[in-house]
């Protein structure tokens, strides 16, 4: 018999949690698209857009998800032959390499592995090397939803900066906007690319490129812009369907409208960083005493400092993974997200890894929850595990230091 008749859980790294306030906020009859409401409010959404990037320069709104936010970026940045560097640390660095590739763009990848972050000196050594200064961008990826890696972007920045390179900084922030500490303008980033369906805790539909006068300049004569994709119409139009290339996604907007609220104007983005800080290392906590005396479970990222704060990944060996994932689906109505390039599909391995987001509308009892019940399912499924990791978590969320 199973067990997980009730509200389900989905812990994957996207899509998040959708608060029902947004979903309320979503759920109305289509407005007048040509003045009114709608158009009011994608004025202030433009606003807080900048306010949850920590930016005062520009800001596209795409419908599409993160790989469409990535496409728009390479459009606006880029003609074909143009060099770029992309600093990847797991799956979603080297996807992002790949789609420019085939856009294409001259590639060098520097490829840091799939358990650690971006090394900005080895940054600093490759644009000191590139004397004609070729390459027109670096791309970074600020926490990679398949390692879970967390990369120093001011870092690179002063890399970028003490190599006297004038190459712009791409981040690819999808999974880690407002969830992980994000400073464009104070950290000299020029674009940042995010999507609707992590951290601003709305379904997947809408894409965001935030980018500054520096790339607007730099990007002007890309031979790669489309009128779709245009950032220069959708950040600095002049009329409200230059805001979306046509038809305003009207449900989404409403939506938006309602997190943004939330996250600014009632939480306060630092306090929102702060919050996925203590759950993030609640559940890191957890990992922690499940793994002591053991190597068959461990956190993917084994230095906290360079952990992303809205999803772990990690390995339980003996595809203990996979025997909990489905465990917790079907008899407690928790879904875990899947191992992301540690191992493919039918490979040995596959099944020895696993994700826990704690991304967007999330609190104690919902990742208390679901790190008590994963405890169950490792009882359940007798997979060798230390003891005390709720009450480990339990206290870091309380005040305690973790590792």
């Amino acid at each position: 018999m199973a067990y997980s008749s009730g509200r389900t859980y989905l812990a994957i790294p996207g899509p998040s949690v959708v608060p029902d306030r947004v979903l309320n906020a979503m759920h109305r009859a289509s407005p007048n698209i040509y003045e009114g409401e709608i158009v009011e409010a994608t004025y202030g959404i433009v606003a807080d857009l900048k306010r949850v990037a920590m930016t005062k320069h520009h800001v596209a709104i795409y419908i599409a998800n993160g790989h469409g936010a990535w496409e728009a970026a390479f459009t606006n940045m880029f003609s074909r032959g143009d060099k770029a560097l992309v600093a990847a640390t797991g799956v979603f660095g080297l996807g992002w390499a790949e789609m420019a590739r085939k856009m294409g763009v001259d590639v060098e990848v520097m490829d840091f592995g799939k358990s650690s972050p971006v090394d900005p000196q080895r940054i600093a050594e490759a644009l000191a090397a590139d004397k004609a200064h070729a390459i027109k961008a670096v791309l970074m990826t600020q926490v990679d939803t398949a390692s879970s890696a967390l990369s120093d972007i001011a870092a690179v920045r002063a890399a970028i900066d003490a190599a006297g390179h004038p190459a712009l900084l791409a981040v690819d922030a999808i999974a880690s906007i407002g969830c992980d500490t994000l400073r464009m303008d104070d950290w000299g980033i020029d674009v940042v690319v995010g999507a609707s369906q992590k951290g601003l805790m709305l379904p997947p539909g809408l894409a965001f490129v935030w980018f500054s006068d520096k790339a607007l300049e730099a990007g002007r004569n890309s031979d790669l812009r489309t009128p779709y994709w245009d950032w220069q119409l959708r950040g600095l139009g002049e009329h409200f369907y230059h805001f979306f290339g046509g038809t305003a996604p009207t449900a989404h907007l409403f939506g938006l409208r309602e997190s943004l609220t939330m996250m600014l104007d009632e939480e306060g983005i630092e306090a929102v960083w702060a919050r996925h800080d203590r759950l993030a290392r609640s559940v890191w906590a957890a990992f922690d005493a499940w793994g002591a005396g053991s190597n068959a479970i461990a956190m993917n990222m084994a230095d906290a400092r360079h952990r992303g704060r809205s999803v772990t990944a990690a390995r339980i060996g003996n595809a203990g993974a996979g025997a909990l994932r489905k465990w917790l689906e079907t008899e407690a109505g928790v879904t875990l997200g899947i191992g992301l390039g540690m191992a493919m599909p039918g490979e040995p391995g596959y099944d020895d890894y696993l994700r826990v987001a704690h991304m967007g509308h999330v609190n104690a009892h919902m990742v208390l929850g679901t790190l008590a019940t994963m405890e169950a399912g490792l009882s359940a499924l007798d997979i060798p595990h230390g003891r005390g990791a709720i009450e480990a978590a339990a206290a870091a969320f309380a005040g305690g230091k973790t590792k």
